[in-house]
Formats: structure tokens, C-alpha cells, sequence
């Protein structure tokens, strides 16, 4: 950030907005605050950015609350200038402000393809494969995977290859048959997977690229035979010397990613991922960042997995974050850490921005009955006018809280102190009235902004 910036905020945390701000100095641009008459910040919208602040006042950047909803786009044509959203707490506004006054790191870029593969794509009607397909590209993917399988009949594979490039889909075939690959390639797919060295000559009769496998013993010397038959022809291919689960060869496939790379440097190399992710019980975010890390490093700019195990549902989503993450890491020589959290999607790198002696001292300026909930290392503190009841198990503050005769404000608190517990248990940031944030394993939900402004007993005021 350089020249002028407006952060906004709400009265009760302009105050400490501002001693944050010139605890920082100094800057190296010029700050002003515009505190827009809401009591908390994470209450602004949009549309009420729009309606209470009439100009950018000269600013040159407009930072709103990292909690504020609405559509920035239109604020920042309104004004004139780029809006963006703040950390969500303001205690991680030195770290958003870092790296020399720059803002959130840029995972814009990547340069890594992702295949999802439909394992199951000949058992599907042609709706569901598009259905399917539809979710994995909202999910990131960039090829939709056509997987046939042994011994099953796939009569509508052009028809579904056809549909599916009619969606916009780019597509590929998955098969060892090379009568699949073929109508695969006929009915306009852009990748055939896989072709060993006794299936080459699919490669003269299609027009698709082909990925290449070793062959049946696995070796190096028959995929970099099958490479130069290929360059030969001046045809583009994919190798890939397939990775192998844990125990079953995975160290030795490593082995062959790293010394294919080094025979041909300007190879186009292939990851399938699944073996791992699918044959691990293991959360899938860790491996995928592991994976991608290794694919960034020997360049292989292809990777192909699948969501097919329940503990794998979020794999192309993962996928996705760890190949933007890798890419950001690499293009500036650092560690790929402080990027995204939403690989480590149990644990966060400072769950608790607060200390009990902090959350106590919020306490004591509180002269209201609504109830604040915050989490600490310590445990969980519930805080309002009459003190704070701090603990570590839900059961065992909730009879101080004094809401047994309403009905609606003890459901309340009994969803929030449960996401509080879980918080604390795990290592997790709580913020009250918010969802936990699950990284890239969950899907965030939709954000209701009418229920989220309403006050009343439903959020956290006392009866």
C-alpha cells in the first residue's frame, strides 16, 4: 500500500483502530479513519458504505471491516478508487499490513492443470456426469476426467464427451482401451489418458494429447522411449510415471518423478494424486499441499485426482488452494507459509489473538446485558455487565448465565459456546455469530445479511 488510505469502522472500534494504526508508524502511506455511525463494524455493509459515506475524500484505497458483506466491485467503481476487505480481527491488522506496507498475499495465478476424474462416469447418465462436472469445475477444476472402467460398458461415452464440451467443459478420456480413446478423441476430447508403449499408435490415429504411462514393469526406459517416439512426430504429450500408494512403491515412484525430470527438462509431466489422497486415511489437506509442493518444485504442471472416499470430498477445492499457495511460494523464494490458512483447516497458526487479560478489560468497559463470547488459551469467556464467567466446558458456565426462562436466547448461547469449545479444543479462531472457518474442506455457507444485521434475543441479548 502507498499514498492515501480511508480505513472504515464503527464507533466502539475506532479507538482502537487508530492505536494500532500509529503503533505501526511508521507507515509508508498516509491513514485516516471514517468511522460510519454503526456500533460494531462487522455490521457494515455495502449498501450502508454507499449510503453513509458520500466520497473517497481524496483517499487513494478504501479498507473496510474484513467482516462487511456486499458487492466491493460496485463500492469501488462508486468512489473511484480500489475498496478491499480488512483482516476479520483487528488484532491481525499489523500481519495484513505487512510485508512492507503490502496487502494479503496474491493467489490469483497458478500454472498448474487440474483433472478431475468421474471414476464412476459409465455408470452415470449423461445429466449426472454434466451435474458432476459442474461441481468439480466450480471447485477449481480445469479438465473434466472421463474414467471407464474394466469390463464395463460405456455406450454413451461420445454422447457425454459431446455434452460436455457443449457445457464448455474441456475434456479427457481415462482408459486403457483404445476403442474408448478413439471415440473419446472423435466426439472432441482434448486429452486421452493413458497410452502405455503398446497403445502408441492410438496417437497417429487422434487428435487429442496423449498422456503417457511406463509399461507393465513400471520402468523409465520404455516412458522416455514412448517421449521420443513422440518428439519424433512433433506431436505434444504428457508423461507420467504414475505415483504409487505408501507401501506399494511410493518412495521408488519419487524417485522416478525425480529422474524423469532430469533426463527431459522440458518434458510435460503428469501427477495423479489420488493413490495418496484416496489409499491414506489421512486428512487430504496435508497431502495435497505436501504434493503440490513436490510438483512445484520439478515443475509437473498437470495433476489429476479425484473425490471419490468420503474423507476425499474436498479434494479438487483443495487441489485448487495448493496449487495457487506452491505458485505464489515459488515465484518469491519463500516458504509457503503465512499465504492461506485453508490447508490447515483443524488447527490455526494464532487461534487465539486474545489474552485473558485483554478479554478482561474489554469486560470491564461492557455496561450492557448482551452477552459477549470470546475464546482465549485459557478457556472460554462469557462476558456482559454483571462480569465474566470464564471455563473450558460449556456445562459448566451455563448455569451463571441465567437464561433458563428463555427459551430462545439458551439456544443461542448453546450453539455459540459449543462452536466456542470446539474452538478451543482444536486450536481454532472463534468469533461470536460467525460459522468456524473449515479452509477449503467446507464450502462457506451463504450469508443470510438481513439475519446477520437483525438484532434481537436470536443473537446475543440478554432477556
Amino acid at each position: 500500500m502507498s499514498g492515501h488510505v480511508l480505513f472504515l469502522t464503527g464507533r466502539l472500534a475506532e479507538a482502537n483502530l487508530r492505536r494500532v494504526l500509529e503503533g505501526l508508524a511508521p507507515l509508508p502511506f498516509r491513514w485516516e479513519i471514517r468511522q460510519l455511525g454503526v456500533s460494531v463494524a462487522a455490521l457494515l455493509t455495502a449498501e450502508m458504505i454507499a449510503r453513509r459515506l458520500p466520497g473517497a475524500g481524496g483517499a487513494e484505497r478504501i479498507v473496510v471491516p474484513g467482516r462487511c458483506r456486499g458487492d466491493l466491485e460496485a463500492l469501488a467503481a462508486r468512489y473511484g478508487v480500489p475498496v478491499e476487505r480488512g483482516p476479520e480481527e483487528l488484532m491481525d491488522l499489523p500481519e495484513y499490513l505487512g510485508r512492507d506496507g503490502g496487502g494479503p498475499p496474491d493467489l490469483s495465478e497458478h500454472d498448474v492443470r487440474i483433472f478431475a476424474e468421474i471414476t464412476d462416469a459409465p455408470r452415470l447418465t449423461v445429466a449426472a456426469i454434466l451435474e458432476r462436472a459442474a461441481a468439480l469445475a466450480a471447485d477449481g477444476a480445469d479438465v473434466i476426467d472421463l474414467g471407464c472402467l474394466p469390463d464395463t460398458p460405456f455406450p454413451h461415452l461420445a454422447e457425454a464427451v459431446e455434452a460436455l464440451c457443449g457445457a464448455g467443459h474441456r475434456v479427457s478420456v481415462d482408459s486403457l482401451r483404445p476403442e474408448d480413446l478413439i471415440a473419446g478423441d472423435r466426439a472432441g476430447a482434448a486429452f486421452l489418458l493413458s497410452l502405455t508403449p503398446e497403445t502408441l499408435w492410438v496417437a497417429e490415429e487422434t487428435a487429442a494429447v496423449p498422456v503417457l504411462i511406463p509399461g507393465p514393469d513400471g520402468g523409465l526406459e520404455a516412458l522416455g522411449a514412448s517421449l521420443e517416439w513422440m518428439a519424433e512426430r512433433g506431436r505434444p504429450c504428457i508423461a507420467d510415471p504414475v505415483l504409487d500408494p505408501i507401501h506399494f512403491g511410493f518412495a521408488d515412484s519419487l524417485v522416478r518423478y525425480h529422474t524423469l525430470r532430469g533426463r527431459y527438462p522440458g518434458a510435460e509431466l503428469m501427477l495423479g494424486v489420488g493413490n495418496l489422497t484416496e489409499l491414506t486415511e489421512a486428512d487430504t489437506t496435508g497431502i495435497n499441499a505436501l504434493l503440490f509442493g513436490f510438483a512445484s518444485e520439478l515443475g509437473i504442471r498437470h495433476v489429476l485426482t479425484t473425490q471419490v472416499s468420503p474423507h476425499c470430498a474436498s479434494a479438487v477445492r483443495e487441489a485448487d488452494l495448493a496449487r495457487r499457495i506452491m505458485f505464489r511460494a515459488r515465484a518469491e523464494q519463500r516458504l509457503p507459509k503465512r499465504l492461506h490458512g485453508g490447508l490447515a483447516a483443524h488447527r490455526e497458526r494464532r487461534p487465539f489473538p486474545y489474552t485473558p487479560e485483554e478479554i478482561a478489560a474489554a469486560a470491564g468497559a461492557v455496561r450492557d446485558p448482551n452477552f459477549r463470547i470470546q475464546v482465549s488459551r485459557a478457556g472460554i469467556h462469557v462476558y456482559n455487565r454483571d462480569g465474566v464467567r470464564s471455563g473450558s466446558d460449556p456445562f459448566e458456565l451455563y448455569p451463571a448465565l441465567g437464561v433458563e426462562g428463555d427459551g430462545g436466547h439458551a439456544f443461542y448461547l448453546g450453539v455459540e459456546l459449543a462452536r466456542a469449545e470446539i474452538a478451543h479444543r482444536l486450536g481454532k479462531r472463534y468469533v461470536q455469530d460467525q460459522p468456524l472457518d473449515w479452509g477449503s474442506v467446507v464450502r462457506p455457507p451463504a450469508v443470510d445479511l438481513e439475519r446477520q444485521a437483525a438484532p434481537g434475543p436470536t443473537r446475543r441479548r440478554r432477556a
